[in-house]
């Protein structure tokens, strides 16, 4: 019998943690703060979060630092709850507990200020509103012990959902994903991609990989629109928060400059370990990404931290569908947690639905500013790595 390390892909999917993959996990709320949120469907069980394991004993701690949300919402200003509304309602409330102070801060609520002027502008922004967060849903901050580093979202119909690399069906796997694929098949030859050449990440994200963008947001069809708005600095807090609090040890996977520079010192005390590559851009992928090992390097070093229920299962060729929303109604967030839920804030909600309708378009063929599918990300790094390298050679003057 093989090793967990050298056959986790070999577990079928009735062997990993039980949980829903069509829908990322529901944060608790509170009624009368908002109504983004539906109660558990009647009959319904929470799922098991994941990295618990058959047995019921658990591989991780899910407890979260004592957070009164009702009582932190009570307390914000009327502007505050409008610019916050997707955070209130959106962000799992075990990484809320530790951001809640940071996206107070002056740059996140200019951030917001930004979107919402985006968005009332008439301008289409991808993932969609409901979806910007879903990392924190499907990777709960106790969840978490590998993370990957993204850059930008995907900014053509149908793709970003709120995980980096992954698209949402049915999408084809882009270029970038495709040559993940090709890694991993060097890792471990059993490896099978999804069915129909999808792209569809979620079950990785179930078992406690976090798949986290630079930026969360960016315009429809252009590239890095959104860089330097204000993520960069809410995303390195996400990355500064695990590293704190997941004493455990977490397996950080960056590839490409830019990444590397969110994990830089993370690696030194030996708390955590940082594998560093090429991006898996077909512009840079074949300068060694595709020869890394870093997902059997992950493994290996996880098992040694966590034991053989630590490691991650990177098999996809289950076929695992996703709803397009996990919202039975647009956002809403009311001015005053006193008034019922669904009273939103009506300087909102032209914004609102101006956005749910961009979201609800359909995918239609050649609706993409001409470009083919194979372009979809290679635009977005060529941006972005020169936008990596201005930074470095500002950084060698310093």
């Amino acid at each position: 019998m093989s090793s967990p390390i050298d056959g986790p892909l070999k577990r079928k999917a009735n062997d990993l943690p039980s949980s829903s993959p069509a829908e990322p996990k529901k944060p608790k709320t509170n009624a009368s703060i908002t109504s983004f949120f539906g109660g558990p469907k009647s009959g319904t069980k929470s799922s098991k979060p994941a990295g618990s394991v058959a047995n019921g004993s658990s591989l991780i701690s899910l407890v979260t630092p004592r957070f009164d949300k009702a009582k932190w919402v009570a307390k914000l200003t009327p502007e505050q709850r409008t610019l916050l509304k997707l955070e209130i309602d959106t962000l799992d409330e075990s990484w809320l507990a530790h951001l809640k102070d940071e996206i107070l801060t002056p740059s996140f609520l200019n951030l917001k200020r930004f979107l919402k002027s985006e968005i009332e502008s008439g301008k289409k922004v991808f993932p969609p509103l409901e979806e910007i967060y879903s990392w924190s849903r499907y990777t709960p901050l106790p969840s978490v012990r590998a993370v990957i580093l993204g850059q930008d979202p995907y900014h053509n119909h149908n793709q970003a959902h709120g995980l980096c690399f992954s698209v949402r069906p049915p999408t084809e796997a882009p270029p970038s994903l495709k040559n993940i694929y090709l890694a991993l098949a060097n890792d471990y030859p059993s490896f099978t991609p999804p069915p129909r050449k999808l792209g569809l990440l979620t079950p990785w994200a179930e078992q406690g990989v976090l798949m986290l963008n630079t930026c969360l947001t960016v315009r429809a069809h252009e590239p890095a629109s959104h860089k330097d708005k204000g993520w960069e600095r809410f995303t390195q807090k996400v990355i500064d928060t695990v590293a704190k609090t997941r004493t455990r040890g977490v397996v950080f996977l960056a590839w490409g400059y830019p990444a590397q520079l969110r994990c830089k010192g993370l690696g030194t005390t030996g708390k955590h370990l940082v594998l560093q590559s090429p991006h898996p851009s077909p512009l840079s992928a074949y300068k060694g990404f595709l020869t890394c090992g870093h997902f059997k390097k992950t493994n290996e070093w996880l098992k040694e931290r966590y034991g053989d229920e630590g490691v991650i299962d990177w098999n996809l060729d289950q076929p695992k569908p996703t709803a397009a929303s996990n919202v039975e109604g647009p956002v809403r967030v009311t001015a005053d947690p006193a008034k019922g839920a669904g009273e939103a804030d009506p300087s909102t909600q032209l914004a609102e639905e101006k956005q749910e309708s961009a979201a609800t378009d359909p995918v239609v063929a050649g609706e993409n500013n001409g470009q083919s599918p194979e372009e979809d990300d290679t635009d977005a790094i060529d941006a972005l790595q020169e936008m990596a390298q201005a930074e470095l050679e500002a950084e060698k003057r310093e």
